[in-house]
């Protein structure tokens, strides 16, 4: 009952209502919580996989209506810094999910209802859960309502990053930079890859990212910044 309470009051804040309030719970449901009742498939993971999909297809349509001009490498760029897991951590912490969350008590005693990890997947799992209880239109809605600030009021550096790193380098005489693939983690629905970017001379600098790719651009960003070519405000959201 009190979970419910949680639930309902949470759809205030998403601005939506849930004919089948059995989607939101499962939403909220992580693998640690389902494993203790006994049902370990009735969590969130596979809602987090279509919600991703989901996600990225409505800013790709927000995206190509609010900037008509901009050519596919912009559009890209943009697109990756509102669905990385660091933007969709901060939407789920703006809507307060944390005490709405069903977690295992292990969990729970490490501080799970605040892991940026978690938020982050619950996110993108309440994306899902709106999209299959009322279609895309309300997932699009949704989405609209939490991205397009940031999509608007976004300062970042537009460049990409491996582009302008490789050209720092060679601005120097160096070779171009190596990319290497230090680590693999996560579920495989939703992996993680920790990539070190060597640039001969220059200690390494590493970028984690739910793909190769992701994580090779902010291990070049994080190259830049620390080398003085980007300001972390102008390198990131």
């Amino acid at each position: 009952m009190i979970h419910r309470r949680m639930e309902r009051a949470l759809e205030e804040r998403i601005g939506h209502r849930f004919v089948n309030p059995a989607l939101l719970a499962r939403a909220l449901t992580h693998a640690s919580a389902a494993e203790a009742d006994g049902t370990p498939a009735k969590n969130y993971q596979r809602l987090e996989f279509l919600g991703d999909r989901v996600l990225g297809l409505a800013i790709a349509a927000m995206l190509h209506e609010a900037f008509p001009d901009a050519d596919e490498g912009e559009l890209a760029r943009r697109l990756n810094q509102l669905v990385k897991r660091e933007t969709c951590a901060a939407v789920a912490a703006e809507l307060d999910v944390g005490p709405a969350l069903r977690v295992g008590e292990g969990e729970a005693q490490t501080g799970g209802r605040k892991k940026a990890a978690i938020l982050a997947d619950v996110c993108e799992a309440l994306i899902a859960a709106v999209y299959l209880d009322a279609g895309f239109e309300a997932a699009s809605t949704f989405v609209d309502r939490f991205w397009r600030q940031r999509m608007l009021s976004f300062k970042g550096n537009l460049r990409d990053a491996k582009t302008s790193l490789q050209e720092w380098a060679q601005g120097k005489g160096l070779e171009p930079p190596v990319y290497q693939v230090t680590e693999r983690g996560g579920p495989d629905h939703a992996p993680t890859f920790t990539v070190a970017v060597n640039v001969h001379g220059y200690a390494p600098a590493i970028g984690i990212g739910g793909s190769k790719r992701i994580a090779e651009q902010n291990a070049a960003e994080a190259a830049l910044v620390r080398e003085g070519v980007w300001t972390e405000k102008s390198g990131s959201e």
